[in-house]
């Protein structure tokens, strides 16, 4: 007597788990130019590295003597995994059953997710592609019952995973209800522009809630999210995706007591660009390229920018300097003159949250007119947002490398200067509580009006006061720590970032910030 039978019946639930909805199923998917979860994640990790949590979990059929006869197994997927070689834990729905709404081993492997992640403190990465609950319950046999009074908040984990480690998700086909609430709770998201959308509600819901006949791809399409903001990029497809979320955990330690990973850099810290030199024009009315700075000031090819689309007078992405890891921060002045809208703030206030969850040093290049005004502004609340970003960084830990470029006027440039932070300033850097156009438009109103060439009193005004912006005097005044050749910014953030080394494993653990407006 021994436990073969058992044993064989252990092997037989795996191999019908690897089924997934069925054949039928699984080519309607393929039909539709989409992955299966496992294929996805397949392609995410390394070749053979993927370790199944739960793999016999589901619903077993049995005869009337007891014996399976098939399985329906959990349609959620959940393991670890390596990318690059290092672990992380993975997981996603199964489309192919019941459309990604769960059923209740999935909906339990779902939850699980998280807390496996902080448990064994690895970065999370979910490939989502399903609907939230149904009025037919998980079972699909009527309404499921809620848990008891003292059961742990489902929503808790989400809190704490994106408190302790890396969490990067994907929306890859339809992603509605609580899987889209899962999508958004991250610190990085892409999705896939030819297979995905993203729906508090599906189209049919809308509907006969709303009144409004919307398709999937108009409710909640790339072209819909990656501008409001819901996701941080759109890729060409599903694998482009996952290549995404791949190179943004090349940035990302493995959780908030390690550092960031440092690696070999062939790119020579004393490189100089001589474009820097007349980048920005002298004329004050012309934009210059801040991506360009960017690209020309950290290790070559290694700024990955998120959220390109959304708030995009502001210019965010991860980037090396020497191999060490930094959070770049920039005013794009082809965009509302790099101004600071409501949409801006909150893409650099999670930015800067970012940063200082994962000690990750920020680097922030500044053309900052001030906050954006108008009507429109001040229906968006762009003050309270802004004023939001700007305690934001003045509660941030990290260490802050802030270079003036051009402007850096009112009380939004408040928030390119993190406490104690090195501040080195270009000679095309201006400074001041105004723009000197808006200045001397409310200051010398009567004046002007009053000149018998208004424009040329004007003009004359401005003039005056903009060689007081300049940067010299702030410098002799040691308002800066110094004032430097364009060309020698690599050198210098590279010799910043050199010195910062000794500070940053002293900053390690949770993150602090107190409630802002």
């Amino acid at each position: 007597m021994n436990w073969k039978t058992e044993i064989d019946g252990i092997a037989r639930r795996r191999e019908l788990a690897l089924e997934q909805g069925g054949e039928d199923s699984i080519a309607k998917h393929h039909g539709k130019g989409k992955l299966t979860i496992r294929e996805r994640i397949s392609k995410l990790v390394d070749a053979d590295s993927f370790e199944e949590v739960g793999p016999t979990a589901g619903a077993g059929n049995y005869d009337e003597n007891g014996e399976l006869i098939s399985l329906d197994p959990a349609n959620f997927v959940l393991g670890f995994g390596k990318v690059n070689g290092r672990r992380i834990v993975v997981g996603g729905e199964d489309f192919t059953m019941r459309g990604g709404s769960p059923s209740p081993a999935g909906l339990r492997k779902s939850v699980y997710a998280e807390e496996l992640a902080v448990q064994y403190k690895l970065p999370l990465v979910r490939l989502h592609e399903g609907s939230g609950g149904s009025v037919g319950g998980t079972s699909g046999k009527g309404q499921s019952l809620p848990g008891p009074v003292n059961a742990p908040a489902r929503f808790r984990s989400v809190a704490e995973a994106m408190a302790t480690v890396p969490v990067a998700t994907a929306a890859l086909g339809a992603v509605a209800g609580l899987p889209a609430g899962r999508l958004v709770a991250s610190h990085f998201s892409v999705m896939s522009k030819t297979t995905a959308q993203i729906l508090t509600a599906g189209p049919a819901v809308v509907e006969r809630a709303m009144g409004e006949q919307k398709t999937k791809e108009e409710l909640g399409g790339w072209k819909v999210h990656t501008k409001n903001g819901t996701v941080d990029n759109g890729a060409n497809d599903e694998e482009a995706c996952l290549e995404e979320i791949k190179r943004f955990l090349s940035y990302m330690p493995d959780n908030i007591d390690q550092l960031a990973p440092v690696i070999d850099c062939t790119d020579p810290i004393n490189r100089i660009d001589e474009a820097l030199l007349d980048i920005v024009p002298k004329d004050r009315r012309q934009a210059f390229e801040m991506r360009h700075i960017i690209r020309s000031t950290v290790d070559e090819n290694s700024f990955f920018e998120m959220g390109a689309a959304y708030g995009r007078s502001q210019i965010t992405g991860l980037a090396r300097l020497n191999g060490q890891v930094v959070g770049v921060w920039a005013n794009n002045c082809k965009f509302l003159a790099g101004s600071m809208t409501t949409d801006g703030a909150h893409k650099a206030r999670r930015f800067m949250e970012l940063c200082e969850t994962f000690c990750i040093p920020i680097v922030s290049l500044v053309d900052e007119p001030g906050f954006m005004i108008g009507s429109q502004a001040e229906r968006e609340a762009t003050i309270r947002h802004g004023t939001a970003a700007v305690l934001t960084a003045a509660m941030t830990t990290v260490p802050w490398v802030s270079v003036m470029i051009r402007r850096s006027f009112g009380v939004a440039q408040a928030a390119h200067y993190g406490p104690e932070g090195y501040v080195l300033a270009w000679p095309s850097a201006e400074s001041g509580p105004l723009p000197v156009e808006g200045g001397v438009a409310v200051a010398f109103q009567r004046e002007i009006a009053a000149a018998p060439d208004p424009d040329a009193r004007r003009k004359e005004l401005e003039e005056g006061l903009a060689a007081q912006q300049s940067p010299f005097p702030r410098a002799e005044a040691f308002g800066v720590h110094d004032l430097i050749d364009p060309r020698q910014t690599r050198p210098e953030l590279c010799r910043w970032i050199d010195r910062i080394q000794p500070l940053l494993p002293g900053l390690l653990g949770k993150a602090n910030f107190s409630i802002r407006p």
